[in-house]
């Protein structure tokens, strides 16, 4: 039985919901795309939410991360699924590295902890792949340059100002871009029919990240509450993001079983292909797991940052609220080679 059956069983028979997972009881837990070891440390039902939740610690992390999460995202710590978890981490390419350091995050506020174990907890968080500062260094959001003259400039060391040392790196901001619950079983069905199923998407798609991108602003302008000022910061917005998704889409948004697929498309469009006029919905919100760690080479104050942040949000609610129309299985197809490889 589902938790909402349970929940509205429970509703008319005025009985408290049934909980799947104990307080104290090691489980293991959405994050993002990807599947982390957890504590179950309460519960609770959510009456505004009607929807059962828990309280999360993620094993290793510092307490700042942890989290109310619904049911949804928390899986029994057993063997089938501690596979599930090693697969999307090894798909993923981002399997958690130690490393000595603090990093900052932004997520509407810097997160603080006074916890003096927080070099050693954090060992554990998500780390991207440091590449992406090269992938962002060309795509910079419109507004991040208008902000660039407004931040004050930070001295500089008699280093060569060209190489970024590795405490740099760790003391990057960090913006945090929350997935929608709703969208997270997107990113995991996509992962299973191209990683397991050997499934890829068929082209042309029938809606291109450039025409959801062009169809959020034409809906945005013409809602009711449409001012000119908000308009002009969204549509910097949707700029940027169709930049970062150009420049990302090749070397990070891809799983390795597509490189072959995106080579051909470039060779049949040309190499001055717009991987945005070409892919879509699913691509798209690949970008937004990575998204956070690239704006952390951009020059935006928090103040441009947390205009940012509801603007992406707004997006991301976009895509959530047209989900059956931008994802569907019938985007996906066999891959004929390899077809080909398993009658050999």
């Amino acid at each position: 039985m589902s938790s909402s059956n349970r929940i509205r069983d429970s509703q008319e028979f005025k009985v408290p919901p049934k909980f799947k997972f104990q307080e104290g009881e090691k489980v293991l837990c959405f994050h993002g795309p990807l599947i982390y070891e957890a504590k179950c440390l309460q519960s609770r039902f959510d009456e505004k939410e009607k929807v059962v939740q828990y309280h999360i610690h993620y094993s290793g992390w510092n307490k700042s991360w942890d989290e109310w999460v619904p049911e949804t995202r928390v899986l029994k710590y057993n063997d089938n699924n501690l596979q599930k978890q090693k697969e999307l981490h090894k798909a993923q390419k981002t399997e958690p590295k130690s490393k000595k350091g603090k990093k900052r995050s932004i997520s509407g506020k810097e997160s603080e902890s006074k916890d003096k174990d927080t070099t050693d907890s954090r060992s554990s968080t998500p780390v991207t792949d440091k590449n992406v500062g090269k992938a962002s260094a060309s795509a910079t959001l419109s507004s991040s340059q208008e902000s660039a003259s407004d931040v004050p400039k930070r001295k500089r060391t008699k280093t060569d100002p060209t190489v970024e040392s590795e405490e740099q790196f760790l003391t990057k901001v960090e913006i945090k871009v929350k997935i929608p619950d709703e969208l997270k079983p997107v990113l995991v069905d996509d992962w299973q029919n191209i990683c397991v199923q050997k499934k890829l998407l068929k082209f042309p798609l029938r809606m291109t990240a450039d025409g959801i991108l062009e169809e959020y602003l034409a809906q945005k302008v013409s809602s009711k509450n449409a001012m000119p000022n908000k308009e002009n910061a969204r549509s910097d917005m949707v700029s940027g993001i169709r930049s970062y998704f150009n420049v990302m889409l090749g070397p990070q948004l891809l799983y390795d079983c597509e490189r072959k697929q995106y080579t051909e498309l470039m060779r049949e469009k040309g190499t001055n292909m717009k991987p945005s006029s070409v892919y879509g919905a699913v691509h798209l919100l690949r970008l937004f797991v990575r998204i956070g760690r690239a704006l952390a080479y951009s020059r935006l104050d928090e103040k441009h940052v947390q205009c940012l942040l509801l603007h992406l949000q707004d997006f991301l609610k976009h895509l959530q609220k047209n989900v059956s129309t931008y994802f569907s299985i019938q985007d996906y197809i066999a891959d004929p080679s390899a077809e080909g490889q398993q009658r050999t």
